[in-house]
């Protein structure tokens, strides 16, 4: 039976589509519980604040719950989970008796959503797909399988936010054309080409993945520096003890601004301390909105995504003016200035941003229901070894972003050598990196403490160098066999690497001395 149900969970929004099997297309599914109406142009949606709230007696509210009984603002309410999750963020709040941290969250907050769809949709034991940001690793997506098997959902499959986003624009696209995807969503900011290509073998469209890329850049960071802004213009600390305790409740107000200078001309915020009766106020425009975001360089880093994504796909032949249409997702892409980037880049009349809110949705309920497409590999992968001579770590790059799959031909190979005299078992130690972006001074980000106030702070470079690399094997790196032992220095094994068409790293090696086949096509990592 194949898929229906798609869930795009967002950092801000959750969106669920299902496929309709009359209109075939991805249909938004409306559930009362947690989800609210929204409207933008001719059409209604609904969506899914992504929030959770762990109240009094182990009540728990989900989504618009949380809103309606006015608790974004409390202590216990977690926002911004998938943005934390993707982090590998170790930050918790003390609920009660236990440490909740954002993956716990995440996983109550997804877990439940699932369910409720489950039921509206009718859901039977069919495939449910999950979107996933371009930058993700694979401890994002093992998340997301976990919270699947957990609710009894062990059929899933992953499709990426861009990807998902050029499916559900289907209704404005056509067989041969090329469209950029810009999503600029509450935790990530993607850019990827599209061709959209037709088969006689099939009758669905099929998307190509010409180039993508992606910054750690989202609506919530913008919240972020308009919280940072407000304490400036009131000559304030984030430790200040007083603003530690309305923390949340000013971040909440922050992205009300941020959605108010959206569709408006001027904002004010203004934040009453419920003990002191102490006000914190602050007066925004339009023009020092877009100021805001200039000084913080966002419109470079929309330029520099753009291009980079478009640079990808110059490689394969597609240059700027052989693109069709920028189609806009995500919330934060309906700021105008951040419109006005894309627009000048590719003019007016190329720039649609009709359906910013449930594209991805829509176009990862497609995909689970068979629409197919094409794609590459996200991210490097690197064997990682110890230089002697520099006394520390180095890479060796073994599969580039943007190889193709699956590969008739090796993509890498290597010899392997013992470290030690009389080893027996060798390995490789294999981690995926992702893109680094130099930082012109040390970044800084919002995080939640124990107590549940915000505080700002600095992010360690040892922290951010984690945040783009992930070590793939760290508990199976060692499966080569040497029999008889090898000595130190010896080359002892051969290895071959290649992807497979489930998007596998498989490898076959040869013992050099004996010249055996140990490995032939052996699984050892799954690629992003």
């Amino acid at each position: 039976m194949p898929g229906r149900l798609a869930i795009d969970f967002g950092t801000s929004n959750t969106v669920v589509a299902v496929w309709d099997e009359v209109q075939q297309e991805g249909v938004p599914l409306h559930i009362p519980e947690y989800g609210k109406l929204h409207t933008y142009g001719d059409e209604t949606i609904s969506i899914i604040p992504s929030l959770i709230h762990y109240g009094a007696e182990k009540t728990v509210w989900i989504g618009n719950q949380v809103v309606e009984r006015e608790l974004r603002q409390s202590n216990r309410t977690f926002r911004w989970m998938k943005r934390y999750i993707s982090h590998r963020s170790p930050n918790k709040i003390r609920i009660d008796d236990r440490n909740i941290t954002p993956s716990m969250a995440g996983q109550d907050f997804l877990s439940s959503v699932l369910l409720f769809a489950a039921q509206e949709a009718g859901f039977q034991n069919e495939e449910v797909a999950f979107s996933v940001p371009v930058e993700a690793f694979e401890h994002y997506e093992n998340w997301l399988a976990t919270v699947a098997e957990n609710v009894g959902m062990p059929r899933f499959r992953l499709i990426d936010e861009p990807s998902a986003a050029a499916l559900g624009y289907g209704a404005h696209i056509q067989p041969g054309n090329v469209y950029l995807l810009f999503d600029f969503g509450g935790g990530t900011m993607h850019a990827a080409v599209i061709l959209i290509e037709s088969e006689e073998s099939t009758t669905g469209r099929r998307c190509r993945v010409l180039g993508k890329a992606g910054r750690d850049i989202g609506g919530t960071t913008i919240d972020q520096w308009i919280y940072q802004e407000v304490l400036r213009q009131n000559h304030r600390h984030d430790a200040d003890a007083d603003i530690r305790s309305i923390s949340t409740l000013l971040l909440v107000e922050c992205e009300r601004i941020k959605e108010r200078l959206t569709f408006e001309e001027n904002a004010t915020l203004m934040v009453v301390h419920p003990e002191t009766g102490a006000v914190l106020a602050a007066e925004f425009t339009r023009a020092s909105f877009d100021e805001l975001l200039d000084e913080h360089n966002l419109f470079m880093e929309i330029n520099q995504t753009v291009r980079s994504a478009l640079n990808s796909a110059h490689e394969h032949g597609f240059d700027e003016q052989s693109i069709q249409s920028a189609l806009m997702v995500g919330g934060s892409s309906q700021i105008p200035a951040v419109q006005r980037v894309l627009r000048q880049t590719f003019g007016r009349d190329r720039v649609r941003s009709n359906r910013p809110l449930d594209a991805v949705a829509r176009g990862a309920a497609a995909f689970v229901a068979g629409v197919d497409f094409y794609d590459h590999i996200q991210h490097d992968y690197a064997i990682r070894y110890l230089d002697p001579q520099a006394g520390k770590y180095d890479y060796r790059t073994i599969v580039k972003r943007g190889t193709q799959y699956p590969s008739a031909e090796p993509v890498a190979s290597l010899r392997i050598k013992a470290a030690m005299e009389g080893q027996e078992t060798l390995g490789i130690e294999i981690f995926e990196l992702g893109e680094q972006h130099p930082q012109p001074s040390q970044p800084v980000e919002l995080v939640f403490d124990p107590s549940g106030a915000a505080r700002i702070t600095r992010i360690k470079p040892s922290d951010q160098e984690q945040r783009v690399s992930f070590w793939m094997n760290e508990h199976n790196r060692t499966f080569l066999t040497a029999k008889p032992p090898a000595q130190r220095g010896d080359a002892r094994f051969e290895v071959d690497f290649f992807i497979d068409a489930n998007k596998r790293l498989t490898l076959t090696a040869r013992d050099l001395l004996t010249g055996e086949l140990t490995h032939k096509e052996y699984p050892v990592i799954k690629l992003t």
